[in-house]
């Protein structure tokens, strides 16, 4: 089952969330504690957790501050999130406000069964659980934990006897690139809903050096949407905005290439996306900082855990106040600023390219995102014109 599919005559919810007034989502790094030593850790995790963190009292008033602003998801994440005592507390408070939550716990001890039926009985809507290989000797080396592949085993069966809806979640890299089909095989059996895909960003301990090429990404992202059809999972991806572009690209091989005159013919509703083809196409995607904020374990607002530049911190301003204000947050919102490549891309609406893979490439957040393959049809028309 993919995670784009035909609605005809349904909005997509993502076009009906002001992206200036509210994010769609928010993740919350409530601690930067972490047992694990992951090569791509964005966090760069620490042992300890930072006395500075945002207190109990702190977290309870900034879950009160996104339901005021309008519900957004909540992803409570880290570092390792249960190493925090009070994360049942923080848990519990934002699903009895009326927020959907989902947890992203590391694969440890910690995750015991009585922690994940504690999690359970919080309500807590997905539990995300990264599986970086199909093979210990893979997904180990990734972890920078030997038996974090049986780890994860277990914590998945764990989650399936009580019942938790769970996620599997993959970052793709040089060292597993190859294995994502075998990866996939894994998902299938594991019985999970939803196979999240990451692309990795070279920030905190991920390097440029274990990123796949432009071209890997384009293959990657058509035979994600050739795989998509034929399992029964969904497939959801994470800092590859371009793989929208790919999908909207095959479905309109598949429907025909002109768009009737009329009403809308076909929509579509993916992960952070929403599209609706007609004569004007209407296009709408989740970007970093642009429908997606993250707030780290001190109060730092940021547009996104890839995007780590704060724009204010929730100790001296209303998270609200520093989504919809801060000059950072407003640039990411206007598409007519990215430069380059993506500022000219018929796709930059729906796509707009992973903003945090620009600034850790460039150093600037408006850039083109160096992992994109595709060439905007302007560029082409220049190209043709030139020759």
């Amino acid at each position: 089952m993919a995670e784009h599919r035909y609605q005809p005559g349904a909005s997509p919810s993502y076009f009906d969330v002001d992206f200036n007034q509210m994010p769609f989502t928010v993740a919350w790094e409530i601690t930067k504690a972490c047992a694990l030593n992951c090569i791509h850790c964005r966090a760069v995790a620490q042992k300890k957790r930072h006395p500075d963190e945002l207190t109990t009292q702190e977290g309870f008033q900034l879950i009160d501050q996104l339901v005021e602003m309008g519900k957004p998801i909540l992803i409570v994440t880290g570092g390792d999130p249960l190493m925090r005592r009070d994360v049942y507390d923080l848990l519990n408070h934002a699903v009895a406000a009326g927020l959907r939550v989902a947890l992203s716990p590391s694969a440890t001890k910690l995750v015991k069964r009585e922690a994940l039926q504690r999690v359970k009985d919080s309500g807590v809507h997905m539990v995300h659980l990264s599986l970086d290989g199909s093979r210990p000797e893979i997904h180990d080396a990734f972890r920078g934990f030997k038996g974090s592949f049986q780890r994860s085993m277990e914590i998945l069966q764990d989650m399936r006897e009580l019942g938790i809806p769970f996620q599997i979640g993959t970052t793709v890299n040089r060292h597993n690139l190859e294995d994502l089909p075998a990866i996939a095989e894994v998902v299938e059996r594991a019985g999970v809903t939803v196979w999240s895909v990451f692309f990795l960003v070279p920030t905190g301990r991920g390097q440029a050096s274990d990123m796949v090429s432009p071209q890997e990404h384009e293959a990657t992202y058509n035979w994600l949407y050739d795989l998509s059809q034929r399992v029964s999972f969904h497939i959801r991806t994470t800092a590859a905005q371009s793989y929208r572009r790919v999908v909207i690209q095959r479905m309109r091989q598949a429907q025909g290439q002109i768009a009737p005159a009329g009403p809308a013919r076909w929509e579509l509703t993916g992960a952070g996306y929403a599209f609706r083809e007609g004569r004007a196409p209407v296009e709408k995607g989740v970007n970093d900082g642009n429908g997606f904020a993250f707030i780290d374990h001190l109060g730092n607002v940021c547009p996104s855990g890839f995007l780590q530049i704060p724009a204010g911190n929730v100790r001296q301003q209303p998270f609200a106040e520093i989504y919809r204000n801060a000059t950072l947050f407003r640039d990411l919102r206007d598409v007519s600023k990215l430069r380059g490549k993506c500022g000219l891309c018929e796709f930059k609406q729906v796509c707009g390219g992973s903003r945090g893979r620009a600034y850790a490439m460039t150093g600037d957040y408006l850039a083109s995102d160096p992992s994109c393959a595709y060439l905007p049809q302007a560029l082409r028309a220049t190209q043709v014109g030139a020759s």
